[in-house]
């Protein structure tokens, strides 16, 4: 559960594509690609495509890699 606290940062849950492109050391337009075939999870929100960074650490330890967040 998420909760909210006054004067505390908020932590982003999600990266957009070209951040977790970054995070993984990949191209953009790869990234969309794997997006596309549902190698990198994902959310849509309207046009938006965003990668929860869960799912994201999720997918690199099933792959066997370990995962630091950004």
């Amino acid at each position: 559960m998420i909760s909210v606290i006054p004067n505390e940062p908020i932590h982003r849950l999600t990266l957009t594509v070209e951040e977790a492109a970054t995070t993984l050391g990949i191209s953009r337009a790869f990234a969309y690609e794997a997006v596309a075939r549902g190698e990198i999870p994902c959310i849509r929100i309207g046009k938006r495509i965003l990668v929860p960074i869960a799912g994201l650490n999720r997918m690199l330890e099933s792959a066997g890699m370990a995962t630091q967040e950004p």
